[in-house]
């Protein structure tokens, strides 16, 4: 599997493209504030043909140039129902003390809008992504979690969830925005993302990348959760 990832914008939001390899179909994953630029030279560098928008949350650093990407290449933007309303509004996410960012800009709907579903599997680009709904930084917040083929030479495989601002290295999304809610946030990592392997790979929405068994023994922010058995979707 190929994941190319970039920072852009002002508030560095990681963007990603997933795809099988170069050559295939391509994922882009929260294309936020001048990320267009890049992606269009990624998809270039990788040969990659895009057949859809994810959007991990509605908040304008992710999905700033949604809108833009997604009918260029007449492909869907894929949105949780509950965050759905920023693409039009992002001011009712970011709350007033940011809202003076967004100026006299108006903001539109993608021409293709798909709603995600807690616990649905979603086939795109060839590859199956499982969908968890974890609210507490936004309302809509999901997590994202391609079923990685295996290496073809090796055998091995590598576990990687797009985890938008719910986790983060060392850290969790912040909570003070419209929607957010500080112990909703923790519920939804205790009960969408520790039952998880320890060697599940973190993409997440800013920052470097990390695993599930760091954060379970080094995140400062989720020390009094209670200790999780690996079971369910991506566990034992």
């Amino acid at each position: 599997m190929l994941i190319a990832g970039f920072p852009a914008g002002a508030f560095q939001t990681n963007c990603y493209l997933v795809a099988g390899g170069p050559g295939s179909d391509a994922v882009i994953i929260d294309p936020g504030q001048d990320a267009a630029p890049n992606v269009r030279a990624a998809l270039d560098e990788y040969s990659l043909t895009p057949v859809a928008v994810f959007l991990t949350h509605g908040h304008l650093d992710h999905t700033w140039n949604a809108q833009e990407l997604a009918d260029e290449f007449s492909i869907p933007a894929y949105i949780h129902a509950d965050d759905r309303p920023m693409l039009t509004d992002p001011g009712m996410g970011i709350g007033s003390a940011l809202s003076s960012m967004i100026g006299d800009l108006e903001f539109v709907e993608p021409e293709k809008v798909v709603e995600f579903v807690d616990g649905e599997d979603v086939e795109v680009a060839g590859l199956r992504w499982g969908v968890d709904h974890a609210p507490g930084h936004s309302r809509g917040s999901v997590l994202l979690t391609p079923d990685v083929p295996a290496d073809p030479d090796t055998g091995e495989t590598v576990s990687v969830c797009f985890s938008g601002d719910v986790l983060f290295n060392g850290s969790i999304g912040r909570t003070d925005l419209p929607g957010g809610s500080h112990q909703q946030l923790l519920d939804s990592i205790a009960a969408k993302l520790l039952p998880r392997e320890d060697d599940q790979v973190i993409l997440p929405g800013h920052g470097p990348q990390t695993t599930i068994g760091a954060e379970r023994v080094g995140n400062p922010f989720l020390v009094d959760l209670p200790d999780v058995q690996k079971k369910g979707r991506y566990g034992l």
